[in-house]
């Protein structure tokens, strides 16, 4: 996830990456939120993801327990 993150905002290093926070904190606007998840669900395997499961997800935390679960069978 780190290497998605820091791939599409380069301004971003590794060690800033917190669970407690969200992509928006990290300077990603809609569009890089997108081509994160995205790169992130690819990586995965996980492309038949709808992105719309990903509006109520708040922070790194959150979306790496929710891809867990979807890596696990839903």
């Amino acid at each position: 996830m780190h290497q998605s993150i820091v791939r599409v905002l380069p301004r971003v290093r590794s060690n800033e990456i917190a669970g407690h926070l969200n992509l928006r904190e990290l300077g990603a606007d809609s569009v890089d939120r997108v081509e994160i998840l995205t790169s992130i669900l690819d990586s995965l395997r996980l492309q038949k993801t709808p992105l719309a499961k990903f509006a109520d997800i708040r922070n790194i935390d959150a979306l790496v327990a929710f891809l867990a679960g979807e890596v696990a069978g839903g």
